[in-house]
């Protein structure tokens, strides 16, 4: 199979899961895009960073239309987006900058790390919380920053953050969610910037037709697919019973751990 099929298998996939399962698929893309990487010999130490930011740059893209699914069905508190976004721009470019200091190896740590943590949440369907008031601007700033700032390192869209944050500040699940899709744009917009310019003033070279640390090929190829198949998704999650969906999506996590943490050890 050529690359660019894979690219579109990849985006079809993804967006497929985006849909079935209500999350941005990140750390499912961010994994495969790492494995297509070092297959096609793209520097060692700058695999993931490259894998990383093009998953933000393509989810900015697939973001804005469940931003506006949500909006269109009145579920966004958009004065919680108001008071959340600059902390999460602030957080998203910290995060993305540190990102870009880090080694492809310790990179690869945190992100088994995370994703062994959403595949354990998701398998035993954990739930955390309580029942707490909604900070005020200030606190809403804070909270921002350190979603911004986790989603931009391990390459998500923050829903799996920000949802529960919400709901254990008394918002309903609906306009949790909703809320959660429309923060998610400014989350990777902000992490997709921080990498392209992080990757742009590394003085190393990186592979051709890249923007810093986003590789466009694979950013056009795998939003186009994955437009397509989300819709599909979504139609299928009426059908499939919501534990099997959870477990079929932690053990499909688990594996990606366990894939990352042989391409980058060995």
């Amino acid at each position: 199979m050529d690359v660019w099929s894979l690219y579109l298998l990849t985006g079809g996939v993804v967006g497929f899961l985006a849909g079935l399962l209500g999350i941005g698929g990140g750390l499912v893309l961010v994994s495969i895009l790492a494995s297509i990487f070092i297959a096609l010999n793209f520097p060692g130490e700058r695999v993931l960073h490259m894998a990383l930011g093009t998953t933000t740059a393509i989810i900015t893209f697939t973001s804005i239309s469940s931003l506006w699914a949500h909006h269109t069905y009145g579920a966004v508190n958009w004065q919680i987006v108001r008071r959340m976004s600059l902390g999460i721009i602030v957080g998203a470019l910290a995060g993305s900058t540190v990102a870009g200091q880090l080694s492809s190896r310790l990179l690869s740590i945190i992100l088994i790390v995370f994703i062994s943590f959403a595949a354990t949440q998701m398998w035993f369907d954990l739930k955390f919380g309580g029942k707490h008031m909604l900070p005020g601007r200030i606190g809403l700033f804070i909270v921002g920053s350190i979603i911004g700032a986790i989603s931009s390192l391990v390459s998500i869209g923050g829903g799996s953050l920000t949802v529960p944050f919400l709901v254990a500040c008394q918002i309903k699940l609906r306009h949790a969610i909703g809320t959660s899709a429309a923060i998610g744009f400014p989350v990777a917009l902000a992490s997709a910037t921080g990498y392209m310019v992080n990757g742009l003033l590394l003085k190393q070279p990186l592979p051709e037709y890249s923007l810093g640390y986003i590789y466009l090929p694979a950013l056009i190829m795998v939003a186009l697919a994955s437009v397509v198949t989300a819709p599909l998704g979504a139609k299928a999650a009426h059908v499939v019973p919501a534990t099997l969906l959870r477990k079929i999506f932690a053990g499909l996590l688990y594996l990606l751990a366990v894939k990352l943490l042989l391409d980058f050890w060995n």
